[in-house]
């Protein structure tokens, strides 16, 4: 019997709606706002105001593109948290509304577990590579830096986070510093290319164990731009590209920093990133070149999966079902919400 599921990301600025069968990928429409470049970051009141206009065209296109009927659901699926409360709730009540309707099952998703989970995203006649468990990802988002231990398809183990700012929240907010329009990451990434990531250094957070700080590394970069604005107010121009690739390799390494020492300490060689930073091709580089190092098997699933998409949702969503694992219509949207 086949099993398909009806997945709602809404945990932020993006609308989403995917079908998945049998742990397949039929479908995975996702509408963005750009109305938050205007103010250099999400803004929740317009965010949520955003997911209202836009769920039930996402939802219908996504069942159109899938073909498939709404009588033939197995359940809904939808991002319980973390995220923006006014976004989540957009999606929890469209989702626990039509599952009501069609009398199938609810299944709330947390976002961090759906975001490992996209290593298992496949589509039709596509063969995807897929860890083995114990797996150890690095989950790198605008909201959170994580390093999880993956057990099995339910059981995640957070080994070590950020102790304040994610490493995508250190990207647009340099980026902001240099004039660079929001979504800051991916332009820092674009004009990497053409810097030199040794031309300046920065302050490295020195925390132990396996957990992160960016704060003072940020705290470093607004300091040097600004002192060296003082001496020449065309300084930002003249080395936006030198800056971006220094700000992008000095985070990266701190990334990989914790991702070799926690490699080390659990003795786990099936390696992989998620999250939306892990699109950074800086990153997947230096994941790269630390295989080749350590004999490491590595994942980086494709870049659809690894913003913020419905696809993972529904995937996870789906080994959940199979597990019996179900959520009453009393459920809640939860803006922190602990893998």
């Amino acid at each position: 019997m086949h099993v398909t599921i009806l997945a709602i990301e809404s945990s932020c600025d993006d609308t989403s709606a995917a079908l998945v069968r049998n742990g397949i990928v039929l479908s995975n429409l996702i509408a963005n706002q750009k109305v938050h470049r205007n103010y250099g970051g999400v803004v929740p009141e317009l965010a949520s105001r955003a997911h209202q206009q836009h769920v039930v065209p996402v939802v219908d296109q996504a069942l159109k593109e899938a073909g498939v009927e709404k009588n033939r659901l197995s359940a809904v699926a939808f991002t319980q948290g973390p995220g923006l409360l006014g976004s989540l709730l957009v999606g929890v009540s469209f989702a626990k509304g039509l599952a009501l309707s069609l009398g199938i099952p609810l299944i709330g998703v947390n976002h961090l577990h759906a975001h490992i989970m996209a290593h298992w995203a496949g589509e039709p006649g596509k063969k995807v590579k897929t860890p083995g468990f114990p797996f150890l990802c690095l989950l790198v988002s605008g909201g959170h830096t994580q390093l999880v231990v993956a057990r099995g398809f339910l059981e995640m183990e957070v080994i070590g986070q950020t102790i304040d700012d994610a490493a995508g929240e250190a990207f647009d907010k340099c980026a902001k510093v240099l004039g660079i329009p929001y979504p800051g990451g991916p332009v820092i990434d674009r004009l990497s290319r053409e810097g030199d990531p040794h031309a300046f250094a920065f302050a490295r957070p020195r925390i132990g164990g396996l957990d992160f700080s960016f704060s003072g590394l940020k705290t470093s970069f607004l300091y040097l731009v600004h002192d060296e604005v003082e001496k020449n107010p065309r300084f930002i121009e003249e080395r936006k590209a030198d800056l971006s690739a220094s700000i992008q390799h000095t985070i990266v390494e701190v990334l990989m920093d914790k991702l070799e020492k926690a490699s080390e300490q659990t003795g786990i060689r099936e390696i992989g990133i998620a999250g939306g930073v892990s699109a950074n091709q800086a990153l997947r580089d230096a994941l790269e070149e630390r295989a080749k190092r350590y004999g490491w098997n590595i994942y980086i699933p494709e870049f659809i999966y690894t913003t913020d998409n419905a696809g993972m949702i529904g995937v996870t969503a789906y080994y959940k079902y199979l597990a019996g694992e179900r959520t009453g219509q009393e459920t809640v949207p939860l803006a922190r919400f602990p893998m």
